[in-house]
């Protein structure tokens, strides 16, 4: 039987919904970093990708082109995924290094300041910090009290009653809630220590403040991208299937379906 091609681009997609801009936590899909993506009919998916900058951080750049390697080849009919970085002043080597295996220091050598492990995690708990702070003040604005959250854990979470926008922010935030580990409160800080009621407030704004760095960068980037594209904003994603007749093109039948999308946003930094 033939695969489900649709099916299995929709598997891909979802796959790569999964990875996220370390930096901002938004999805590299709906970013509009993905540009191409091709499925050959022996298990290959080969996938394009682009930044909004020439220079975007390298680091930032690896983890992203390897976050997105790693989702796909869990799926179980994958063989290979070969991700490009299209663009880029470090496109080689970052391509390269994803392809070997060798990781982000093999792939620049001296060059690189430590592995991504210790990055990922750094960027993991930013994303945890600005989360907590949305869902936080999501609840507060809805008239919880900072006694009644502090004393909720994690199953009492996940059972308030609350309109759609809240159980987003609540399934979001739980997502990244195991990394701090701690007791089984549903809010802790960073180390995993419980917040006492009266500090709630100042902790809200140490929150903020890791959120506002987030939201400048971004609209950095976006700027950034805007005035490389001559757009203001991303182009939504679209299925181009190509057919033997189609343009000319010689294929063979549903042998490639391709997926492309506008751009936008990343990082304006470019150190390794």
């Amino acid at each position: 039987m033939k695969p489900d091609r649709s099916a299995q681009v929709q598997q891909v997609q979802a796959c790569l919904a999964t990875v996220m801009d370390p930096e901002l936590d938004e999805s590299v899909t709906e970013l509009g970093f993905v540009t191409e993506l091709a499925l050959a009919g022996d298990g290959e998916v080969r996938i394009g990708f682009r930044l909004p900058t020439y220079w975007c951080a390298a680091n930032f750049a690896f983890l992203m082109a390897d976050d997105m390697r790693r989702a796909v080849q869990s799926l179980p009919w994958v063989t290979q995924v070969q991700v490009r970085l299209h663009e880029h002043m470090y496109a080689e080597a970052i391509n390269d290094g994803v392809a070997d295996g060798g990781g982000f220091q093999a792939a620049f050598g001296a060059a690189a300041e430590g592995g991504l492990d210790a990055l990922r995690r750094t960027f993991l708990l930013k994303a945890f910090q600005r989360r907590q702070e949305a869902l936080l003040q999501h609840l507060l604005d809805g008239g919880h009290e900072p006694a009644a959250l502090v004393a909720l854990n994690i199953a009492a979470l996940e059972q308030l009653p609350l309109a759609a926008e809240g159980e987003t922010l609540v399934e979001r935030y739980l997502a990244r809630r195991d990394l701090v580990g701690g007791a089984d409160l549903a809010f802790v800080d960073t180390e995993g220590q419980a917040i006492a009621a009266l500090a709630l407030r100042g902790h809200l704004r140490g929150l903020r403040r890791v959120g506002v760095n987030a939201e400048f960068n971004g609209a950095l980037c976006r700027g950034l991208l805007a005035v490389r594209d001559g757009a203001d904003a991303a182009q939504p994603i679209h299925i181009v299937r190509r057919r033997p007749e189609q343009n000319g093109v010689l294929l063979k039948p549903d042998s490639t379906d391709v997926i492309a999308s506008g751009q936008a946003p990343c990082h304006a930094r470019p150190a390794v």
